[in-house]
């Protein structure tokens, strides 16, 4: 009972701060009339109760997608209104100190067009088909007929509520436009059910490669059925890659990728899930380069312990919204890009594909990744 009686406290003091800070910063200005200032007060207590039982209703136990929408929208929402409406309350201090008459009225006009304009730019931008990103990775260990290599990644589509079976379409036409030797989703397919979110799966299955489509489990599939989800990859052409590794060749030299589940996985009650790099990496001779697939870059400690040549990630969307990529890095080593980890390791850590839960991408694009693997420089 205490435990419960704590999570409940903190969660009201985190919708208050959440809430009560846009609300002081718009509906507290002195100059709105009383009548506003009555009506905006209402809008915002009703949307304090109404966002976080929106969020249990769709995403708890019921699974309700269009509670689900409503909650992860406004969610995104209050995010933006109360970051640009602390950045806006140290401007409205400022304009004080300087002695700016109607220093609130000003600043609640400046937080309210920032905020209708990053809010109609991230919309758009989530939902757009995601740009290319084309790198060129070293592999020193890398053989000479596998230099060249070219190498696909998507992860984080998070297919849920909203129907994104066109948007799933155009991803994978990008996709094999790439003309990849390999291609990888770096786990967090969908949040949901195989039989609810399926028909934006479906194209996947359409997916082109030369040598290998590889996948494996992110942290939301353990939300969810995430053996079921390894199975109908499966079913569509995927190899999941469940704690196991493939070896890839080709002009005579080998290149071995490697899986491990998210470490989710280890208390979700299913025998055998749970991350475990020794059983992916059983029987792969010390000489091979190995690409390891990760979900969450936190994992890249582990990785370096094992030599591992590159290691592929996805799970901090960049931020996804600004400025939760400064949360995000309380948590990840790596928010987005190539980064160098111990003597041999490299980690490779997408932005992802899609979003999660609310609808927006605020100076986070999304990604579809080409990397191109090289033996030198």
């Amino acid at each position: 009972m205490p435990r419960i009686l704590a999570r409940v406290a903190a969660l009201i003091a985190v919708l208050a701060l959440l809430f009560g800070v846009p609300w002081w910063t718009i509906v507290g200005s002195p100059e709105l009339p009383s009548a506003l200032e009555v009506l905006g007060t209402i809008v915002f207590a009703a949307a304090a109760v109404a966002v976080p039982a929106c969020m249990i209703l769709g995403h708890g136990p019921w699974q309700r997608d269009l509670a689900a929408k409503i909650g992860d929208l406004s969610l995104g929402l209050i995010w933006l209104l109360f970051s640009l409406s602390v950045l806006g309350n140290v401007l409205r201090l400022v304009l004080a100190v300087s002695g700016v008459d109607s220093a609130a009225g000003i600043v609640s006009g400046v937080v309210l067009a920032a905020f209708a304009a990053l809010a109609a730019y991230g919309m758009v931008e989530a939902r757009r088909v995601p740009r290319l990103k084309e790198l060129d990775v070293v592999i020193p260990r890398l053989g000479a007929g596998l230099d060249g290599l070219r190498f696909a990644i998507i992860t984080d589509t998070h297919f849920g509520p909203l129907n994104r079976t066109k948007w799933s379409e155009k991803v994978v036409e990008v996709v094999n436009e790439l003309d990849a030797d390999v291609v990888a989703h770096a786990g967090d397919l969908a949040d949901g059910s195989v039989a609810k979110r399926a028909q934006q799966v479906a194209p996947l299955g359409k997916v082109r490669a030369k040598l290998g489509k590889f996948y494996i489990t992110g942290n939301h599939e353990y939300f969810g059925e995430a053996q079921a989800w390894l199975d109908h990859m499966r079913d569509l052409g995927w190899e999941p890659l469940h704690n196991r590794h493939l070896p890839v060749s080709q002009g005579g030299d080998t290149l071995v990728f490697a899986g491990i589940d998210d470490p989710t996985g280890t208390a979700s009650g299913l025998p055998g899930h749970g991350p475990d790099l020794p059983a992916a990496l059983d029987g792969v001779a010390a000489s091979t380069p190995v690409v390891l697939l990760a979900h969450q870059p936190k994992q890249v400690k582990q990785a370096a312990e094992a030599g591992i040549d590159l290691q592929i990630s996805g799970h901090t969307h960049g931020g996804q919204i600004w400025p939760f990529h400064l949360l995000v890095r309380l948590d990840q080593p790596v928010l987005a890009g190539l980064s160098r980890h111990g003597e041999r390791t490299q980690l490779y850590t997408s932005r992802g594909t899609g979003f999660w839960g609310p609808p927006l991408r605020v100076f986070a694009p999304s990604e579809i990744t080409l990397l191109t693997l090289r033996n030198s420089k």
